[in-house]
């Protein structure tokens, strides 16, 4: 194998740029690789199901990832390495790599088996969303090759080796948002999977509309939106004083809790109000849920179980983020395992666009020329914000003719202030498009 028959073996397979970290003698199939000293790495690598693996010791707490993985052979087929997984220990924190001899009929277990420093671990992404791996060894040809061309650590532990000419989208989004700008009121639409542009009438069409316009079909994927960034678009009164603004950062479902043991349908009539506005037959729950505060209109209480919030960690894999009431019931509840995945793929790289709206007489929308950027997260640093009170809960879940046939809405909302945005990225900047 030499180093160009491997990449043209990665490029066969749909990646982008290959990561090389050089392995010690403690990186083997016993001790684990170890890769990341955050979980910041969950947001190169694709994870599927997160588990909790919970002792009730913190000191042996561990979440595990289960990742699609597959070795590339010396003679460049693949091989499936079904029971590879990432190990996430939220007691450093940091992420090990495990399982990836298991299972696969042609892994190189001369090498991971060893206590060897110096070898080559080479991971990339395929566009499938697998994760494909190869390890040299030390005085293998491919080693020499990489080694002489004195890559720097970019990523984590990660040296990067790009396999295609780099194509800057950061430059090409702030462009495109730019250009979206310039067209002044935009009319409200969205765009259907199909590639029609339909119309678009509710309340929170703004987002649809820019997504519109950035050729996004409106989806619940739990992916970035465009060229690798989520795009979130907020309400802004003026666009030269945007640090005070309700931002939504996401709407998962609960998965736990009277919610989903007894329906969300007991559980609005359990803990819902009637409509203030004085609209008949409607129970809401809604209103600002503050970490540790009860909330007056639901009577429920957020709550952090499992997060140690002094030292800014997860002491419990199998804990949540849990609404109590006043009996001490969990009326609904967030486990990590299943925040973990979708923060960190969804919101690794993020742009937040202000907007202005018009209801009359046409729903228009208008794009701000200032705009927020974040880029690399992780699940312990929103876990951080909530437990300070930056990141609160605002439902504007319903239930109409609560008394005949019922009609839900679901809508559980994870907001925060447009100036607390900088405290869950490790890097963030304002940009003035006017300036490009």
């Amino acid at each position: 194998m030499t180093l160009e028959n491997l990449k043209r073996a990665f490029i066969d397979h749909g990646c982008n740029k290959i990561y090389i970290k050089t392995l010690s003698a403690n990186d083997n199939s016993k001790n684990q690789v170890y890769l990341s000293g955050s979980y910041e790495i969950l947001n190169i690598f694709p994870i599927s199901e997160v588990k909790a693996d919970s002792s009730g010791d913190w000191k042996k707490e561990r979440f595990k990832a289960s990742i699609n993985f597959s070795w590339i052979t010396e003679d460049g087929r693949i091989s499936n390495a079904p029971n590879s997984q990432f190990i996430l220990y939220p007691k450093y924190p940091e992420v090990r790599f495990s399982g990836f001899l298991k299972g696969s009929k042609d892994a190189p277990s001369d090498l991971m088996t060893k206590r060897l420093p110096g070898r080559l671990l080479l991971l990339a992404v395929a566009k499938n969303g697998r994760t494909i791996g190869y390890v040299s060894s030390p005085e293998s040809e491919v080693t020499k090759e990489i080694n002489s061309l004195n890559l720097s650590v970019d990523v984590g532990v990660f040296k990067i080796l790009d396999l295609k000419p780099k194509v800057d989208y950061r430059e090409i989004l702030l462009n495109e948002l730019l250009r979206i700008h310039s067209l002044g009121w935009i009319d409200s639409k969205r765009l259907h999977k199909t590639g029609a542009i339909l119309p678009c009438e509710s309340s929170n069409c703004g987002g649809y509309t820019l997504e519109a316009e950035l050729g996004i079909s409106a989806n619940g994927y739990s992916e970035p939106d465009y060229l690798g960034y989520e795009i979130k678009q907020f309400k802004a009164a003026n666009f030269d004083k945007i640090s005070n603004e309700v931002i939504t950062l996401m709407t998962p479902e609960p998965n736990g809790g009277i919610y989903v043991d007894k329906g969300v349908g007991n559980f609005i009539r359990t803990y819902g109000y009637e409509d203030k506005s004085g609209k008949e037959d409607r129970l809401n729950i809604g209103g600002k849920h503050l970490m540790g505060i009860k909330q007056p209109l639901t009577g429920l209480t957020l709550e952090l179980i499992g997060f140690d919030v002094e030292n800014s960690k997860i002491r419990n894999a199998g804990g949540s983020i849990s609404l109590i009431d006043e009996k001490g019931n969990e009326a609904s509840s967030w486990s990590f395992t299943s925040l973990i995945k979708h923060w960190n793929r969804k919101h690794n790289q993020a742009c937040y666009v202000p907007s202005k709206s018009l209801k009359e007489p046409d729903r228009k929308y208008y794009y701000g020329n200032n705009v927020l950027i974040g880029n690399g997260t992780d699940f312990q640093l929103f876990l951080k914000q909530m437990a300070l009170g930056n990141i609160y809960y605002d439902p504007g879940i319903k239930m109409e003719h609560a008394s005949k046939t019922p009609l839900i809405k679901r809508r559980s909302q994870f907001r925060i202030k447009s100036g607390n945005l900088n405290y869950l990225y490790h890097k963030s900047e304002t940009v003035n498009l006017l300036t490009l």
